[in-house]
C-alpha cells in the first residue's frame, strides 16, 4: 500500500508507481494551494428547537439580570448615595416567636415591647414618628431605593394631610398608631392613655383602611396602663429603639456604637426648619450608614 495515497494515488501492480493524470496534479497543486489561503467563517451551529429556545432564554435572562444592576446603580446615584442598599432577604412565612431576651420585654396578657427583633439575618428596621413634614420626595426616594418604612402616626399631626401617608400605604410601608395628640402618657390615667390610643386606631382604620397592629407611645414613655389600653384596642406590639437617625448622623443606644441584626432605628417626619437636612437627606444618611456596615433594611411590620 502506497503511504501518500492521499496525495498522490496509489501505485499499480507489479511495484512500479503510476504516473498521475493532469486532473488529478491539477487537483493536488490546487490542495496545496488551498491550504495558505483564508477560509469563510463557519456557519453558527444551530440547535434543535427546545436548546436553542432554552439557549435564548438564559441569555435575555442574563441581559435583564445586567440592565437590573445597572437600574440600581444609577437609581443609587441619582438619590446621591454612596452605594445601592443591600436587598433584604425574603420576609419569614410567620413572624418570629417572641421570647424574654435584650431587646423584648414581655408581660402575661400585654403586648410586649420590642427594642430588637429576634433574628440572625443582618437586617435593621426603620421606623419614622409623628407626620408633620410630609415631603413627597421622601416618599418617591423610598420607593425607588427599595427601602421600606413603617410609620407611627400622630393624628394631630397628620390629620391635614392623611393622603400623603394614604399614598405611603399604597407602595407597600405600613402607617400605625402613635396616639392623638402626642402625650406623654406615662403621666395620664388609664382612661386618657385608652382615649388617646384608642381613638387613633379607629382614625388609622378609617384614613388608611387598615387599623394598625403596631404602637409606639410618644417620647418611649409608657407603664402598665399604657400596655393594658393598647392591647384592649388591637395593638399587637410596641416597638421602641435602639438607634435614633438625623440627616447628619447616627446615635447609638450601646457603647460599641454599632448596628446589630433586628435593631429598630426611630426617626421622624421634619424638615429643615426642625433639624439640619430634608427627608432626602436624612433617609440618605440611613441608607449609607445600614449598608456601610453591611446590613439590609427590612419591614417591621412583617417581623412584628
Amino acid at each position: 500500500m502506497c503511504l501518500a495515497a492521499a496525495v498522490a494515488g496509489c501505485g499499480g501492480t507489479g511495484g512500479g508507481g503510476a504516473v498521475p493524470s493532469a486532473a488529478a496534479a491539477r487537483t493536488g497543486a490546487s490542495a496545496v494551494a488551498d491550504r495558505g489561503a483564508p477560509r469563510p467563517p463557519a456557519a453558527p451551529l444551530v440547535l434543535p428547537g427546545p436548546a436553542r429556545a432554552e439557549e435564548e432564554t438564559s441569555g435575555e435572562a442574563a441581559a435583564r439580570k445586567a440592565q437590573a444592576a445597572r437600574a440600581v446603580l444609577e437609581t443609587a446615584a441619582r438619590w446621591g448615595l454612596a452605594r445601592p442598599p443591600l436587598p433584604a432577604p425574603p420576609p419569614p412565612a410567620s413572624r418570629p416567636e417572641l421570647v424574654a431576651a435584650q431587646g423584648v420585654k414581655l408581660a402575661n396578657g400585654l403586648p410586649p415591647v420590642v427594642y430588637r427583633v429576634p433574628t440572625d439575618e443582618r437586617i435593621v428596621f426603620l421606623t419614622v414618628d409623628d407626620g408633620a413634614e410630609k415631603d413627597p420626595e421622601f416618599g418617591r426616594m423610598a420607593a425607588e431605593l427599595g427601602v421600606p418604612l413603617s410609620t407611627f402616626v400622630a393624628d394631630y399631626l397628620a390629620r391635614s394631610d392623611y393622603g400623603y401617608f394614604r399614598n405611603l400605604a399604597a407602595q407597600g410601608d405600613a402607617v400605625n398608631n402613635h396616639t392623638i395628640n402626642h402625650r406623654n402618657l406615662k403621666v395620664l390615667g388609664y382612661g386618657t392613655q385608652r382615649e388617646e390610643i384608642c381613638r387613633q386606631q379607629d382614625q388609622l382604620e378609617e384614613q388608611i383602611g387598615v387599623r394598625p397592629r403596631l404602637f409606639r407611645p410618644p417620647y418611649g414613655e409608657y407603664n402598665e396602663d399604657t400596655l393594658r389600653a393598647a392591647g384592649s384596642c388591637g395593638v399587637e406590639a410596641v416597638p421602641l429603639w435602639n438607634e435614633e437617625a438625623f440627616p447628619d448622623r447616627m446615635e447609638y443606644r450601646y457603647e460599641d456604637q454599632r448596628l446589630h441584626p433586628g435593631d429598630i432605628i426611630l426617626t421622624h417626619f421634619r424638615g429643615p426648619d426642625l433639624w439640619p437636612g430634608t427627608m432626602p437627606d436624612l433617609l440618605r444618611k440611613v441608607v449609607d450608614e445600614v449598608t456601610a456596615q453591611g446590613f439590609a433594611l427590612a419591614r417591621l411590620d412583617d417581623y412584628l
